[in-house]
């Protein structure tokens, strides 16, 4: 698995201010560049050819975040990008989900399936008993209705963890 890593040190990244000097690049304008470009490279209509592609994909919107949102990744019968949400934010160690609107969320996209993914900015991406206990309900939520949850993805800085991986849906 790659490591997200950054010397400014020999060949900083520059960025242009308001009165067009350039100057390096904080941390924060570097992530956010990043995720303009991941944006860019996983437009609706794109397929996850992997798992790993899955969480590089989410790895790049949410690593770095100094607070928790909950995201979905709403997707149609051949696992292809119809829409990235940022449902809900939280404070540092926690976000509250709410079951019915993912599931009307998933209805208005007409989803087949969805992942869902949060980033810990403690770093640790160890998933809580509330992590798991929130994906236990939106599954059952989601079943009723007919559309899957393929996984949970929890980032904790460059860590990743798959709930499908270690067999917790």
């Amino acid at each position: 698995m790659s490591q997200l890593s950054l010397s400014l040190d020999t060949s900083p990244l520059l960025v242009r201010d308001d009165q067009g000097h350039y100057r390096p690049a904080t941390v924060d304008q570097i992530l956010a560049a990043a995720r303009q470009a991941i944006d860019q490279k996983m437009q609706r209509g794109a397929a996850f050819s992997s798992p790993a592609a899955v969480k590089e994909y989410l790895r790049t919107k949410l690593a770095g975040l100094d607070h928790e949102v909950f995201a979905v990744l709403f997707l149609d019968t051949r696992h292809r990008l119809i829409e990235y949400v940022e449902m809900f934010r939280g404070t540092i160690d926690g976000a509250s989900v709410h079951p019915r609107e993912v599931v009307k969320e998933a209805l208005r996209f007409n989803a087949a399936a969805v992942i869902f993914s949060h980033p810990h900015p403690s770093g640790n991406p160890e998933p809580s008993q509330a992590d798991r206990t929130i994906t236990s309900r939106l599954r059952e939520a989601l079943a009723l209705v007919e559309i899957r949850t393929l996984d949970h993805i929890v980032v904790g800085g460059n860590d990743i963890v798959s709930f499908a991986e270690r067999g917790l849906l």
